[in-house]
């Protein structure tokens, strides 16, 4: 490619927005004009040589044919391109009736085929193009670009000095097209990383997804990126492969697919699509996790810089409903800790939805039985992709998914500040279903945090770029599968974890007391609201409660206190306050048979509180008889532990279990079942919630083996709940790459710490005699 020839055009394009639309724009909006008549430009010096032929078609078909709607496909056939345009106007024959510019401009636009049309209106054009008739400009820009100082088409001629201005092919207009997008995306930063990735971080991408299957590329190939933007990566992978300049030279055809939910974006996309002679109709308008546009597709490489901490709230309701997944591309099959196989969910919380756009690329791979070379993947992530999410969790399943059917092959970690609008840590994901033999069952990390160079001035958060030699270092790393310094080899299960609960017993203290009887009278989760309304309207709570209605709602309101409606329907309810009275009155009853005593043995208690109720064959509901002996008992480390259960084990019933917790008769208390001094009785005590802890135990590792070794000699009374346990992965770089940095030697501390308190000193004597100068 001719590079001086386009950054000349690239220069003068550049130069109609100063010239043209400094006091109508603001600087920020220059490429909401610039873009959109630079694309119509490009387009009509492509449709020209044609112009006539095609009015001539039009005529025809009108005429002869008698249609009333034309025909498209012989308008493109007369074209030789996919978009046509019926006016009779260029842009050039608009100057030459400037008194009905606008006029003629609007039948100039409403010619164009739909395609075009399509971007017309997503770029908002007719929007500036009134904004510039309002501003008297338009005839000014239009003059412009159809300037002879620059060759917008893809022959070569002559301009005004007698110099031959090369032809511009559709890869130097994609290049032009593409450096104006990055210089008006630099320009306005602010907002360039929605849609923008640097350059030097796409060129990464395509080596890292390309250069290991480069000799082995097929003749026809498709690229697909589901967050396309403007295009870029697109843009910059086709390129790549067909490039002689820096490339691989690959003679492959390359078709390209995209989706984009900013119109603008779109708008960009497709124009560059369009100007490049690649199809337009590839790149869809909308969001891509709402609808599977491609969903009939498979690709053979895909690449994405996904929107990262974005919420996909708007897309819920096409995803999931409740909790039940409806979308199939975020579902997956996963295996329990009991071998069983279940469908998962595989979204992550509603607040990041990136992880969604990677199980998106992952559904569109090429199935191995159809295409044995299957599919490649690179994508750029924020660090939340490699650890957010708990066990069972959306996030942690797709990773298992990723990792336990072996397509993780690396992770690169970016340098900081590397993109316009974030400083934070970035990685590359390069995902495959086809994995060479060296590389299964394993995973490489990178960590390329310090290799770039700084800039000499930053564009928004970007200080420091990626240089050639960095990117050449990056990928000799991972084409050589470096296991040593920034590059590490992990087995695919050194990143998994059994997560399980470890339970401790309940044990309580319990007293009867007309202390804590007295907070009977109130129920559970009411007991503030219900004390205030006590103290102010006291016995009028059971017969006259309907009086003070309007009062205890203005409190309510007032104080700003949240109720259910369930719990503000009980509150104001006579009924509600009589039955925690007949509670308390119980209670009281309790207490004149049973004593005050401290009893340390929960059990005991309640089995007395029992024998009382029975014999004065007194029923309560099981949750009154709770709140009973929940008011009246405590939580105390010195009592006795409580029983739930009694369990008799023996024959089949005692080998299903030990089946069941993988457990031997010897182990069984590490499971919650205690041998009692009866044959073939096991005790299984309640768990106290409070107590209630976790622990993740590498999936190399055995889970009772790690409990015995991490957990009993500091807790003799806890056990495993293996019911519990579910599988999750995470990839932590920081443990990984992790460098222990000594402190610094104490006495060279204090010597810094003497030294500022001699300067110190030394300032504040100068301060002090200044001051009393003054004085």
């Amino acid at each position: 490619m001719d590079h001086a020839a386009h950054n000349k055009i690239v220069s003068f394009i550049w130069s109609i927005a100063d010239d043209c639309l400094r006091d109508v724009f603001v600087r920020g909006k220059y490429r909401d004009v610039i873009l959109p008549m630079f694309v119509l430009r490009r387009l009509d010096c492509l449709l020209e040589p044609t112009k006539q032929a095609v009015r001539e078609e039009v005529q025809d078909q009108r005429e002869n044919f008698k249609l009333t709607e034309l025909d498209a496909g012989g308008l493109r056939e007369v074209t030789g391109y996919v978009f046509y345009n019926t006016s009779e106007w260029t842009l050039k024959t608009l100057l030459g009736n400037p008194s009905q510019l606008e006029a003629n401009m609007d039948a100039y636009l409403n010619g164009f085929s739909d395609n075009v049309k399509e971007i017309i209106e997503n770029f908002d054009l007719r929007t500036q193009v009134r904004k510039m008739i309002a501003a008297d400009v338009l005839f000014d820009v239009i003059e412009k670009y159809v300037a002879e100082d620059i060759n917008l088409t893809p022959h070569d001629k002559r301009g005004p000095d007698g110099r031959v201005q090369p032809g511009l092919s559709n890869l130097g207009m994609g290049y032009v097209f593409e450096e104006l997008i990055r210089k008006f995306n630099e320009e306005n930063n602010e907002e360039a990383g929605e849609h923008f990735t640097p350059r030097e971080v796409i060129k990464l991408m395509t080596h890292l997804l390309f250069d290991p299957v480069k000799d082995n590329l097929p003749p026809v190939l498709t690229v697909y990126d589901p967050a396309c933007g403007s295009g870029g990566m697109l843009t910059e992978a086709q390129n790549f492969i067909v490039d002689p300049d820096g490339g691989i030279k690959s003679s492959a055809d390359v078709y390209i697919y995209g989706k984009e939910v900013n119109p603008e974006t779109f708008a960009i996309c497709k124009s560059d699509m369009m100007i490049k002679g690649n199809n337009p109709e590839n790149i869809k308008l909308g969001s891509t996790l709402a609808t599977n546009d491609f969903s009939s597709m498979t690709f053979d490489f895909m690449l994405s810089n996904p929107p990262y901490g974005k919420s996909w709230k708007t897309d819920l309701k096409f995803i999931k409903d409740g909790k039940d997944v409806l979308d199939p591309r975020f579902k997956i099959d996963l295996a329990g800790y009991d071998g069983k196989v279940e469908t998962c969910d595989a979204t992550p919380r509603s607040s990041d939805g990136q992880l969604l756009f990677l199980m998106e690329m992952v559904d569109k791979m090429r199935k191995l039985k159809d295409s044995p070379a299957g599919s490649r993947i690179a994508s750029v992530h924020n660090g939340s992709s490699l650890f957010t999410g708990d066990a069972g969790g959306g996030e942690s399943n797709i990773r298992r998914h990723l990792i336990e059917n072996d397509m993780v092959e690396a992770i690169i970690q970016l340098p900081n500040n590397l993109f316009y609008n974030t400083g934070i840590t970035t990685y590359i994901w390069i995902v495959t279903n086809h994995k060479p033999a060296h590389r299964q069952g394993r995973v490489q990390l990178i960590n390329a945090s310090e290799m770039y160079t700084k800039r000499r001035k930053n564009l928004g958060e970007k200080n420091c770029d990626l240089a050639d030699e960095h990117i050449e270092a990056i990928t000799d790393l991972y084409m050589s599968l470096a296991n040593d310094g920034v590059a590490k080899v992990f087995d695919n299960a050194d990143f998994g974890y059994h997560k399980v609960t470890v339970e401790r017993p309940l044990r309580k203290m319990a007293q009867f007391t007309p202390e804590r009887i007295a907070t009977l009278r109130f129920t559970t989760g009411l007991q503030e609201i219900m004390g205030w309304v006590w103290d102010r309207y006291g016995e009028d709570v059971y017969t006259d409660l309907k009086t003070h209605r309007e009062a205890i709602e203005d409190y309510i309101e007032r104080e700003e206190i949240t109720l259910t409606p369930k719990n503000h329907k009980a509150l104001l309810d006579p009924k509600t306050w009589i039955t925690q009275r007949e509670i308390m009155d119980e209670a009281a009853r309790l207490m004149a048979n049973i004593g005050q005593e401290v009893s340390d043995d929960f059990n005991l208690f309640t089995a007395t509180v029992d024998a009382d109720l029975k014999s004065h064959k007194v029923k309560l509901a099981a949750a009154q008889k709770n709140q009973i002996l929940n008011a009246v008992s405590w939580r105390d480390e010195t009592a006795k532990k409580i029983i739930k259960k009694r369990h008799k084990l023996a024959g089949d019933k005692l080998k299903d279990l030990l089946t069941k917790l993988n457990a031997t008769p010897e182990t069984l208390p590490d499971h919650g079942y205690w041998p009692t001094e009866t044959p073939g009785e096991y005790i299984a005590y309640e768990s106290d919630s409070e107590l209630r802890d976790s622990e993740n135990v590498p999936l190399k590792d055995d889970i009772h083996a790690y409990f015995l070794r991490e957990v009993r000699p500091h807790v003799e009374d806890a056990w495993l709940d293996i019911a519990s346990v579910k599988i999750g992965y995470e990839i932590s770089f920081n443990r990984y790459f992790y460098q222990h940095k000594p402190l610094r030697d104490l006495n060279e501390v204090a010597r810094d710490i003497l030294e500022l308190e001699k300067e110190t000193d030394g300032l504040l004597k100068r301060l002090v005699s200044l001051t009393e100068v003054e004085a």
